[in-house]
């Protein structure tokens, strides 16, 4: 006699990312998929997306699935000057892939200049399109440094990301 096995449950998953890169001039500022006009842009194999790159990191470290480095490593070729949006899209089908589902997206970035908050809603959008989920599941904050440190004096700028998934697989 075989044992009843109980359908599967959701699970929460909870993964956190971050990611810092150089701003130096020549480059182009890429934010949330958006270009910025600046002076100074993100210095990265990619697109340098920091904002991005800190999704993904917390979306593949909610799904226990490595990250940003393992998927795409600044070693292969393939990656240089990628936009960070086709590597968040390359994300939401692996997630897809391994059964679980987006609950929502948290995230911040630090930096000092130009202000972004204008721009949050064309990026929670271009987000949203990308991993095929509702803008509202996505929040976009922005805050500066103080003046203190890289960031505070425009070397830098950094992001932080939290993603909730929920899965109804038993790995």
């Amino acid at each position: 006699m075989k044992a009843k096995v109980p359908p599967a449950t959701p699970e929460l998953r909870v993964g956190f990312g971050y990611d810092i890169h150089r701003l130096i001039s020549g480059r182009k500022l890429i934010l949330g998929g958006v270009h910025i006009p600046h002076p100074t842009g993100l210095l990265g194999h990619s697109d340098a997306d920091v904002l991005l790159h800190a999704i993904c990191d917390a979306l593949l470290g909610a799904a226990a699935l490595g990250d940003i480095g393992t998927h795409f490593p600044d070693s292969d070729k393939r990656y240089k000057n990628i936009s960070s949006i086709t590597l968040l899209q390359r994300v939401g089908a692996l997630l897809r892939k391994n059964d679980f589902e987006i609950t929502n997206i948290d995230s911040t970035v630090i930096l000092e200049a130009p202000k972004i908050n204008p721009l949050v809603p064309r990026m929670k959008r271009l987000l949203a399109r990308a991993l095929g989920i509702r803008a509202t599941r996505i929040s976009i904050k922005a805050t500066t440094n103080e003046g203190v440190g890289p960031l505070g004096s425009e070397e830098a700028c950094a992001a932080f990301a939290v993603a909730a998934l929920t899965s109804r697989s038993r790995a």
